[in-house]
């Protein structure tokens, strides 16, 4: 009776990601690649100028893989509606992008141009990263850190607060 118990079990997560992944929603015209990878052990940084006007809190436990990533869409590409396990830092190398978030109702476009950056905190934030020119390729290179060992990216299905 145990084994048809736990047997159901798997059945059900398995079916359950399986159904998860049918309704992710792709990248189109989007490529990543790695460039460098490294896994870190625990750190605990805690830094300030003197004078006080700006302080920094980096702090890990466990084993962190830490990659550097460029990536690049094609005119109208996106990422697809994805998540990461840890944060992630990112610098607009050429071109423009247009981050949209999974739990922003109003679906606001957040544009960023070369030289701009900013940070996807990861922990299931949902988002998808679009390049909304019809024209010119958009570039990115990022700094992701994740737990050791995970995947850097997840698939999720669109959360349905943008008309794409």
């Amino acid at each position: 009776m145990k084994k048809i118990m736990w047997l159901s079990v798997a059945v059900a997560v398995a079916a359950g990601a399986y159904g998860r992944s049918l309704r992710a929603t792709p990248a189109n015209l989007f490529s990543n690649a790695s460039i460098v990878h490294a896994t870190f052990d625990d750190f605990d940084l805690k830094l300030h100028t003197i004078p006080a006007f700006w302080d920094l809190k980096l702090q890990s436990k466990g084993l962190t893989d830490v990659y550097s990533v460029q990536n690049v869409w094609k005119p109208g590409g996106t990422t697809g509606w994805h998540t990461h396990p840890g944060p992630s830092f990112v610098i607009v190398t050429g071109g423009t992008v247009t981050a949209y978030e999974g739990d922003d109702p109003a679906c606001t476009p957040h544009v960023y141009t070369v030289g701009m950056g900013f940070i996807d905190p990861g922990d299931n934030h949902v988002h998808n990263v679009r390049n909304e020119d019809p024209t010119h390729d958009a570039t990115t290179t990022a700094v992701q850190m994740v737990p050791a060992a995970a995947m850097r990216r997840i698939d999720v299905p669109a959360p349905g607060n943008c008309p794409f």
